[in-house]
């Protein structure tokens, strides 16, 4: 019997303690795919003036789903760390709702895995912020 990686993807984002203070949930993880959301919080927001949510937490988000992703890819070994992480912020988040990110894992090669992300609010046809990034296989 091999090893489950979407619970060793999910047991992961519960251990980080940042994932947790952001109330992020794990609403999908599938071999080299994961979901996450974030609720809106005021405490997250970066300009008063506008509510709208800072960039950092949904870096934060992106960050923790992309790793997700390559954690669960069956090429993958059982740990992974962010290499490098592209994001690109395309948009304000609407204030007020919920931001979730979807993250695949597209190839891995014996030491790094290749993912590609997008973050959206309500409004799932205008993202966001979408990212590309690498990770480390946690394979020798």
């Amino acid at each position: 019997m091999g090893v489950d990686k979407t619970k060793i993807a999910e047991q992961f984002i519960k251990a980080i303690p940042h994932s947790e203070a952001l109330g992020m949930t794990v609403t999908r993880i599938d071999e080299g795919f994961a979901a996450i959301e974030m609720p809106y919080d005021d405490r997250f927001v970066g300009d008063p003036r506008t509510g709208v949510i800072h960039g950092g937490a949904v870096s934060a988000l992106m960050d923790t789903c992309c790793g997700a992703a390559a954690l669960s890819h069956p090429d993958c070994g059982g740990t992974t760390a962010t290499i490098d992480l592209r994001i690109d912020y395309m948009r304000p988040a609407t204030p007020g709702q919920r931001i979730r990110a979807e993250a695949e894992c597209f190839h891995v090669t014996r030491t790094v895995a290749f993912v590609r992300a997008r973050a959206m609010d309500d409004d799932a046809d205008r993202p966001v912020a979408t990212a590309t990034g690498t990770f480390t296989t946690g394979k020798t």
